[in-house]
């Protein structure tokens, strides 16, 4: 059998910019597993657009032959929104750091989660400000010291994984960089499923925060188990800020109406197959006379 011409390979979706980062930075990792689930399911980079914030990973966007932006920090699902609630048949995919995400734009991720805006958000997560040098991050570990914690992490992390789940993501996953093969799958899946889908992977920076991680992370990886039940939030949130271990896999995985189901169910009612309100009717909707 000949091969299929028109196949499109991961080098199909690989831009001339070589990526600038760290050598041994575990962002390497995540491009190229997303040029490969890109591969596996065939997205045509036409009708697909991957989108960031500012940061070390922010940078990912222009790496990937699609439509992509890479805007100011923060900002990356304000951007998907607009994208997606404006292109719904498009393949939108966010990406940046956990400084980005879950700092100044914690607030875009809380919203995109309960929303369940049908992008596909990756977070690497490299528990540090790696672009502007090492400085204390949201997901840093207490007592971690950085540039700008001689003494120590005073606060309290944050854990994306926690987050997502507690707020309404509809599918939420944990990878690992350097774990190629699991986490090509799990890009797979996130882009497949219809609704919020986040995966949190672990990409250690290894100029501020060591090279030493990738050996103690892969010592302390595991799988979750093949009886963990996906649809229940009380059996995902016992994976959540883990210690000893880094469990790895989809921890959560419901189906839900997503943001551009509920907008079009919105549309239809307002169109209806009657009159459309007059202008006095919608002013005493909302400011009824007494």
């Amino acid at each position: 059998m000949s091969p299929d011409v028109n196949k499109l390979t991961v080098k199909d979706y690989k831009t001339d910019l070589k990526p600038v980062w760290c050598p041994g930075c575990g962002d390497y990792g995540v491009l190229n597993a997303l040029y490969r689930a890109m591969a596996e399911l065939q997205l045509e980079p036409w009708n697909t657009v991957v989108l960031s914030g500012i940061g070390c990973s922010s940078r990912l966007p222009g790496y990937v032959a699609t439509y992509g932006f890479n805007s100011i920090h923060g900002r990356a699902l304000a951007l998907a929104t607009g994208v997606k609630t404006a292109r719904p048949e498009l393949h939108v995919i966010a990406v940046g750091g956990d400084g980005d995400g879950m700092a100044i734009g914690g607030n875009h991720f809380m919203h995109s989660c309960r929303r369940n805006l049908d992008v596909t958000y990756i977070l690497m997560d490299n528990e540090i400000y790696g672009l502007t040098k090492g400085q204390t991050a949201p997901t840093t570990p207490t007592g971690d010291k950085t540039k700008s914690s001689y003494y120590g992490n005073p606060e309290p992390a944050v854990d994306p994984v926690e987050l997502a789940i507690s707020v309404g993501a509809t599918w939420v996953a944990r990878g690992y960089s350097g774990d190629m093969k699991t986490l090509t799958k799990l890009i797979t899946q996130a882009i497949e499923h219809k609704g919020f889908a986040f995966l949190n992977v672990i990409s250690p920076c290894v100029t501020f925060r060591g090279d030493h991680q990738f050996k103690e992370i892969k010592e302390k990886l595991r799988y979750l188990p093949e009886d963990h039940d996906a649809t229940d939030r009380t059996a995902a949130l016992r994976y959540v800020r883990e210690k000893d271990v880094v469990t790895t896999g989809v921890l959560y995985r419901v189906e839900e109406p997503t943001l551009g189901d509920r907008l079009e169910h919105i549309r239809m009612v307002a169109q209806g197959d009657g009159e459309p309100p007059t202008t006095q009717e919608i002013i005493n909707h909302f400011m009824p006379l007494s």
